[in-house]
């Protein structure tokens, strides 16, 4: 049997997978098991941040893997203090909890909010429910997919977690009108900033103003989902900086750890003591291997210029999709970017791309690029040159 028959043999079936092995990669390229090389414009969805085993991240992973690669939580570790101090003094959070995922980062903001208004209000104030946008995806555990705001998630797994409440994302009047039909029973509202696997759409500045202006007037906490959006990815470090909006909450993961599992849920000084001893843990949380990796990725990330040239390389790669009769429109910030097409089907370019040595990713009916932010231009050239090509 070769690879993919004995793969199938004894994996569950729950993904969609391409007829594609990867053997091993450098920078943006990645190299098949039969040695064919193909740019990656899709980044693990948008996990390996700094691209394919960067220098500087394999030394720092590797050095850390001689050293100590695991102690439980009993136990403090010196690049666990340093990962969380460089986070937390970048993003201007007060603490953080580490966990291993974005379901996971997403699963303790909920308990946190959800413990926040128990703690202040009482159990018998019942004030537990969080509202989520229609269109949004937080994670696939039993508590983040019911708050995911869509129906395609919704079946098989029935009963749902109550306590979810869904707005329409951009509608401003029907989020005024949960939040008054739900009056005194909201703990928090989670969003996030572009919903990635929703289309690439970015919330509106004046919905976002509104969250904010009325969850204040009501103590209710406001939880940023920055899984895709964070580190860097839009060409801020968090996407929430464009909107001038600093949730109470933020959760991160994905390209965080540059292509090792990690989550962090950061809380600032109005609820980040609310999760006290015994209340919430994770036992990989916090891996040594997991901090070293996201130290030498927010060292580069903080870098001077290095956020500017994301932006840089994100318009580059929109002012070359408008050369492309075939591309409708684009959305997304930096380099996270949703194309939608006139006349093809986004699943069927995807394939092509990837025929033609090119990773691409989809969500809904776009094609969704999320390169590394570390990509040059020969390579975004490379990149856009088989995707122009594809869609001819």
């Amino acid at each position: 049997m070769n690879t993919i028959e004995r793969f199938n043999k004894n994996v569950m079936g729950t993904y969609g997978r391409f007829d594609l092995v990867l053997e091993h990669g450098e920078k943006c390229t990645a190299v098949s098991e039969d040695d064919k090389k193909y740019i990656d414009f899709g980044s693990g969805i948008g996990t390996n941040s700094l691209g394919f085993c960067d220098t500087e991240w394999v030394d720092a992973v590797c050095t850390q893997a001689k050293n100590i690669q695991h102690t439980s939580n009993y136990y403090y570790t010196k690049v666990q203090a340093d990962f969380a101090n460089k986070l937390c003094g970048l993003t201007g959070y007060s603490k953080m909890f580490f966990g291993n995922s974005g379901a996971e980062a997403n699963e303790c903001a909920i308990k946190l909010a959800r413990k926040y208004s128990f703690d202040k209000y009482g159990a018998d104030a019942e004030r537990n429910i969080i509202i989520t946008l229609q269109n949004s995806f937080h994670g696939r555990t039993m508590a983040t997919l019911s708050a995911t705001g869509q129906d395609v998630f919704h079946n098989y797994f029935f009963p749902f977690l109550p306590g979810f409440v869904n707005v329409e994302a951009n509608n401003i009047e029907d989020l005024k009108n949960k939040l008054h039909e739900y009056e005194g029973k909201i703990c928090a509202v989670m969003f996030e900033f572009i919903q990635g696997e929703g289309g690439v759409i970015p919330l509106e500045q004046s919905f976002v103003d509104a969250i904010f202006d009325e969850c204040q007037k009501r103590d209710i906490l406001t939880i940023g989902d920055e899984v895709q959006t964070g580190v860097g990815r839009t060409g801020k470090l968090l996407a929430s900086e464009h909107y001038g909006k600093k949730p109470d909450i933020t959760t991160l993961a994905k390209g965080l750890a540059g292509g090792v599992p990690i989550g962090v849920c950061l809380a600032n000084e109005r609820c980040c003591d609310v999760l006290t001893k015994g209340t919430h843990g994770s036992t990989f949380g916090g891996n040594p291997i997991s901090c070293a990796g996201g130290n030498a990725v927010l060292n580069k990330v903080s870098a001077p210029g290095f956020l500017d040239e994301v932006l840089k390389k994100g318009d580059y790669i929109r002012e070359k999709l408008s050369e492309i009769p075939e591309v409708q429109d684009v959305d997304g910030l930096g380099l996270m970017i949703g194309v939608r097409l006139k006349t093809k089907k986004a699943a069927d370019m995807c394939k092509a791309c990837l025929d033609n040595n090119l990773l691409v990713l989809t969500a809904k009916d776009k094609l969704r690029f999320l390169p590394p932010l570390t990509i040059r231009y020969d390579e975004i050239d490379k990149g856009m040159e088989i995707l122009k090509n594809v869609l001819k």
